[in-house]
C-alpha cells in the first residue's frame, strides 16, 4: 500500500526534478516579455522624422521652417547653392529676384532627405542661419550672385 507521504528523493529511480527547468522557462519568458514591452515602449516614445512646414520667399533667399532641427549639409556645386536636410516633407519649386536676376529654386525628396537647390544663370554664393523659434526652427537661405574674376 503506497502512502501519502510525499516522498522526496529517497529513492534513486533516476528522475530528475522538472522544478530548475520550469524555473528556467519562467524566467526567460518574463525576460522575453519585459523586452517586447520596453521595445514597444520605445517605438511609441521615439520622435518621427523632422519635418518641413513651410517655405517663403524672402528679398534675399528662402525662409524655411521644420518642426524641430534638422542635420543639414551644404554645398556650392558649379555655381548653383544645395542644402540637404534629413527631413520629409512635399516637394515645391519656385522663382526668386535677387539683384534683378531671376533664381530658381526646388525642394525634392531623395534618398538622403529633402534636397533644396538653387539655381541661376550666373554663380550663386548661399549662405545659412538657423534659429530656434515658435517651437520649431527657422531656417533663413540667403544667395547673392557670385563675383566675376
Amino acid at each position: 500500500m503506497r502512502s501519502t507521504e510525499v516522498e522526496d528523493r529517497r529513492h534513486s529511480t533516476g528522475e530528475q526534478d522538472p522544478m530548475p527547468r520550469l524555473r528556467r522557462r519562467f524566467f526567460g519568458s518574463l525576460v522575453l516579455i519585459g523586452l517586447l514591452v520596453g521595445l514597444m515602449i520605445g517605438r511609441l516614445t521615439a520622435p518621427g522624422p523632422v519635418q518641413l512646414e513651410a517655405v517663403e520667399s524672402q528679398p534675399q533667399g528662402l525662409s524655411l521652417q521644420f518642426d524641430r532641427e534638422p542635420e543639414m549639409y551644404d554645398e556650392h556645386l558649379e555655381g548653383a547653392f544645395a542644402l540637404l536636410f534629413q527631413a520629409e516633407g512635399e516637394p515645391q519649386s519656385g522663382q526668386l529676384q535677387i539683384d534683378g536676376m531671376p533664381v530658381a529654386w526646388r525642394v525634392q525628396q531623395t534618398e538622403k532627405g529633402l534636397l533644396l537647390h538653387l539655381v541661376a544663370a550666373r554663380p550663386l554664393q548661399g549662405q545659412w542661419q538657423g534659429e530656434r523659434r515658435d517651437g520649431g526652427w527657422h531656417l533663413a537661405v540667403q544667395v547673392v550672385a557670385a563675383k566675376r574674376p
